[in-house]
């Protein structure tokens, strides 16, 4: 369990394929912190620490994950969103977060609006239906979502495309700096909507 909130950023180093999975070697400055079999977000994406290796670790992602996820498409040098799960005693300041990816979006725009920046979403035509819901249904103004496993609010939403808002703190220690438009992010809707949804069907 996650809370959105990005720890820091970690750096790819290295790509391996073996059959259908591939691991992922990421460099970070918590690295010396982690322990194996340990969950840790990688752009949202929950993953278990397999390796550690100096100020290195490795991670396995299977087909599936890669499927719904960005993280296929990342080469080396490559910067990603970091957070460690949360303990029980700590405070939710974003919101629950699974680690477990809906599927993917692209940016439309990003605006620099002199001191906040805002970028507008367009869920991929392939995201799947979430409990037979079409899943722009479980996106709500002013609600939470997570975008590359930050948790952001929802300024506005029209059919599949909905924007957020990013403050300069988010901006600065995070990926958002680096996106562009055209780029995929991952996407974790809110799981209290989707658990309201499925009791609906």
């Amino acid at each position: 369990m996650f809370s959105g909130i990005i720890e820091t950023i970690a750096t790819l180093t290295s790509v391996e394929r073996k059959g259908t999975n591939v691991t992922f070697t990421f460099k970070s400055k918590f690295t010396s912190e982690l322990k194996i079999d340990q969950s840790v977000a990688h752009n949202g994406v929950c993953l278990t620490l397999v390796e550690i290796v100096g100020d290195e670790y490795k991670v396995t992602a299977i087909e599936e994950t890669l499927r719904l996820t960005n993280l296929g498409k990342l080469t080396i040098g490559d910067k990603v969103n970091f957070e460690r799960c949360i303990r029980l005693n700590d405070r939710l300041d974003g919101h629950i977060v699974q680690g477990h990816v809906d599927g993917i979006a692209k940016v439309l725009t990003v605006a620099d609006r002199d001191g906040s920046w805002e970028y507008e979403i367009e869920l991929a035509a392939d995201f799947t239906d979430i409990n037979g819901h079409s899943p722009e249904k479980l996106i709500i103004h002013k609600g939470s979502i997570t975008i590359n496993g930050t948790s952001l609010t929802v300024t506005h939403i029209k059919n599949r495309k909905f924007g957020v808002a990013i403050i300069p703190y988010t901006y600065e220690h995070t990926n958002f700096h680096t996106l562009k438009v055209g780029d995929l992010v991952n996407i974790e809707l809110d799981v209290l909507g989707k658990y309201v949804a499925r009791l609906s069907t």
